[in-house]
């Protein structure tokens, strides 16, 4: 076994230079060597009781297969990752690790904590890269689940119960599968190229795909049930677009980040070959503060915009962003309006928007979330100049199949209401996970939830087996 590395530091990532990458949508890091991976390796301190392990949604065993990387066993690691893990490429690049699995790391207490989302992207790629194999498909077992949506949890729970023998049937509104890896997040940080083969390795084990399926309108839930299906998922996310309420949200040139998004990802509005109907702004305000905001930020810019501004109504503390979203953002050219709220979108003669009006903010008492409480200024209003503004505030589920299901329930956000330790939903049969019933959340937390409900929906079905 090598010598631990005790280097306080974790092995760089390479990157693109950010006056070169702010010009296009090849990815931002461009990952590690092998020579590197197995360098990070050494800094794992392979603790007796894995406290990262328990920062991971889906419990990869991160100590195991980061001990097959340090050894130079590539293939071996990601057998051990895919035991877990049905999209480690996607999670390698997404997750927010430093929240999670990092934020555990025992390293971290003195030093950086060892780079597992890079260990385990370099793992994901370097199998991709080498392995010709395609995934054995497991027997059957003569039983069929439906799954409702083609994003993180419903793939994550199609794949999982795939390698239980179930034949899975994934039925997905758009005309490709992969949800808000898909739509939302861009290229620059996720390549759809790699979305699709994490996609295409569940087609392998079995998993049956079927697009343009817009549930609750093509087929409902109880007709699934009628045509044979045993149990249903239904991970529909959360597609629907909140908007501040504000004058001038309807001009020409608002958008919000869900719409800009899902034209630049999967309508490729960036290709030219494509004739995608988008504005490319000149001067855009992005308003919000999470990764979402990042996103559309850093692709307004990809698209040739000179001035790009985030209007964030409290400070950068309180930004839900990720560290390295903010600060590739910052490098880029994204111009932060911290603790700055707007409260009119202002436009022209012919409907188009020439400006956002804001006010500036100072931070109160904290409310419910714990966070201070921004509060406006009196007599603090000022024009940002801008010919776009996107609104990224967040989303909430949509709400096509509660509205067609009856006994399916919701609480007051309309987010599905589940058992929290079965994922089952208030009908029997039926279960949901991910941002259907938490809300927007993160990519790995609806993996989790994804999984936790297909061993779930295996349970289910093999008691009503025996009952039968």
């Amino acid at each position: 076994m090598a010598v631990a590395n005790m280097c306080p530091t974790r092995t760089p990532m390479p990157e693109q230079d950010p006056n070169v990458r702010n010009k296009n949508f090849d990815e931002v890091a461009t990952g590690y060597t092998a020579e590197m991976a197995m360098n990070e390796a050494t800094r794992c301190l392979n603790c007796k009781h894995m406290p990262c392990v328990s920062g991971c949604p889906v419990n990869v065993p991160i100590p195991e297969f980061i001990a097959h990387v340090r050894n130079g066993e590539f293939e071996e690691a990601y057998s051990v990752i895919t035991r877990a893990s049905s999209l480690p490429a996607v999670c390698g690049r997404v997750c927010p690790q430093e929240t999670q699995c990092e934020s555990k790391c025992v390293r971290g207490l003195k030093s950086e904590s060892v780079g597992i989302g890079r260990l385990e992207r370099f793992v994901a790629d370097y199998h991709m890269q080498h392995n010709t194999e395609k995934p054995k498909k497991p027997e059957s077992n003569g039983h069929k689940v439906a799954v409702i949506g083609g994003g993180p949890a419903g793939l994550t729970c199609a794949g999982t119960l795939a390698k239980m023998g179930y034949a899975v049937t994934v039925f997905e509104a758009f005309h490709t599968a992969g949800g808000v890896l898909m739509y939302g997040i861009p290229e620059f940080r996720l390549p759809k190229a790699i979305v699709q083969k994490e996609i295409d390795g569940l087609k392998d084990l079995g998993v049956d795909i079927q697009t343009n399926m817009v549930m609750g309108r093509v087929m409902s839930v109880d007709e699934l049930f009628e045509n044979g299906f045993e149990a249903v998922f239904v991970g529909t996310g959360a597609g629907l677009p909140n908007f501040m309420n504000m004058e001038g949200e309807g001009l020409i040139g608002v958008y919000s980040a869900n719409e800009f998004l899902t034209r630049i990802n999967l309508m490729k509005a960036y290709k030219e070959e494509y004739d995608t109907p988008i504005i490319r702004p000149k001067n855009v305000a992005v308003v919000g503060g999470g990764n979402v905001a990042m996103d559309a930020a850093r692709s307004a810019l990809r698209l040739g915009a000179e001035n790009v501004y985030i209007v964030y109504r409290r400070s950068e503390e309180e930004m839900p962003a990720r560290n390295e979203e903010i600060h590739h953002s910052k490098e880029e050219g994204v111009n932060f309006k911290l603790l700055n709220n707007p409260v009119k979108v202002i436009g022209d003669e012919n409907g188009k928007v020439v400006g956002l009006e804001c006010v500036e903010m100072e931070l109160g008492e904290p409310d419910a979330s714990g966070r201070r409480r921004p509060v406006a200024k009196a007599g603090s209003n000022f024009v940002l100049d801008v010919d776009a503004v996107i609104i990224a505030i967040g989303n909430a589920p949509n709400p096509l199949i509660r509205s067609t299901t009856k006994g399916i329930e919701a609480n007051a956000k309309g987010c599905l209401i589940v058992n929290e330790e079965t994922m089952q939903t208030t009908k029997e049969g039926v279960y949901a996970g991910g941002d259907a019933v938490t809300g927007a959340a993160t990519v790995i937390k609806a993996m989790g939830a994804g999984r936790q409900a297909a061993k779930s929906i295996d349970e289910y079905i093999r008691i009503k087996s025996v009952k039968e």
